[in-house]
């Protein structure tokens, strides 16, 4: 049988470049080279196209050298063209954060008529935006915190307006985030009006929007969900809880940097009907954005209550990352989790070509 030809799209023009490299590395390393050749390509900071010649078919990607002369970087339409060309079978994009997470890639590869992991276009873009996901978990009966979000052009015309609205509906603390990043960028915790507008020039660093919401002193779990296809549905894995122990919340550095935060899998203070009502939560969230071959939905648990935060489509895949680590707890090894979600991948490509000209 011949092998599935697969290109590992990492990097891009985004805060979580770094991230996604290392997303990247893990998921070359582990596919299974019996069954594929894989091509490792790096998109710069800059936004131009590293892509080495032939596939790795034992090798791995520390033994790259992408600073080889031969190895020259190009741009995206050229990048498009050799992927047509060397009859790319799928993109498996491991990319974070935007143009990687947010649809933009997924509408290139989709104009290029190549299969590629992950949700779609539409998909991708919802559960990148803060304000437009919530309004979809709401649609369908999630509760998610009280919010309140603005641009900076808003800001900057009625200041006194927002905070008045912001202390009557959210009150302190709140949290600050960016609208539009993940990897917990340019978030922060506002105990006073003081703190406020110190976050509030953090989160203008990284976005003209912003999304403030009330904190929910509950405990944090996250809830990986395995997408399907042709009717199935979707299959939640087992929970994990999430106990940071160098920060006040689950940052940056929390998820980033080895022994910062316990993570529980399943978790430790949660049994029986609320792992399931946790699992229920997160397939319907996956389902509420109609995501493709893999999510992930963190929450918080107050009172019995499970508020939703926010929905990944392309979760972290280094060897800190949560989802990896769920599909352990349910016995699937990782090299058979990137099967399915390229299997996954290759089957929802099927389907749309039916209905296309």
């Amino acid at each position: 049988m011949r092998k599935i030809n697969v290109a590992v799209l990492m990097g891009g023009r985004t805060a979580e470049h770094e991230v996604s490299l290392n997303t990247g590395k893990v998921i070359v390393n582990a596919l299974n080279k019996n069954k594929y050749n894989v091509k490792p390509v790096v998109i710069t900071k800059t936004g131009k196209w590293i892509i080495p010649k032939g596939y790795l078919t034992q090798s791995n990607f520390d033994q790259l050298d992408f600073g080889k002369s031969d190895i020259v970087p190009t741009t995206t339409g050229n990048a498009l063209d050799k992927a047509i060309e060397e009859k790319i079978d799928v993109v498996f994009i491991a990319m974070h954060g935007p143009m990687g997470e947010d649809g933009t890639i997924q509408g290139l590869l989709e104009i290029a008529d190549i299969p590629y992991t992950g949700s779609s276009v539409l998909s991708s873009s919802l559960a990148m935006n803060k304000v437009m996901s919530r309004r979809m978990f709401e649609y369908v009966g999630l509760k998610v915190p009280k919010g309140v979000d603005f641009t900076i052009w808003d800001w900057k015309k009625r200041q006194y307006q927002i905070t008045s609205e912001l202390k009557s509906l959210v009150g302190f603390p709140c949290v600050l985030k960016p609208v539009e990043l993940g990897s917990s960028v340019g978030i922060s915790i506002a105990k006073s009006e003081e703190d406020f507008l110190k976050g509030l020039e953090s989160v203008f660093e990284h976005s003209n929007d912003v999304l403030i919401e009330e904190f929910i002193d509950g405990k944090e779990v996250t809830c990986a969900v395995l997408g399907a296809v042709n009717g199935e549905e979707p299959i939640p894995l087992v929970p994990t809880q999430i106990i940071p122990k160098t920060s006040e919340f689950f940052d940056y550095s929390a998820k980033y940097t080895s022994g910062a935060t316990d993570e529980i899998t399943p978790p430790r203070d949660f049994k029986g009907d609320m792992i399931k009502r946790i699992q229920e939560v997160a397939v319907i969230a996956h389902k509420s954005l109609n995501c493709g071959g893999m999510s992930r939905t963190d929450m918080m648990i107050k009172d019995d209550e499970i508020y939703v935060l926010e929905l990944n489509t392309i979760p972290g895949m280094t060897e800190l990352s949560l989802y990896p680590q769920a599909a352990r707890a349910a016995n699937i090894e990782f090299s058979d989790l990137l099967d399915r979600i390229i299997e996954i991948a290759i089957e929802t490509h099927k389907n749309k070509k039916l209905y296309k000209g």
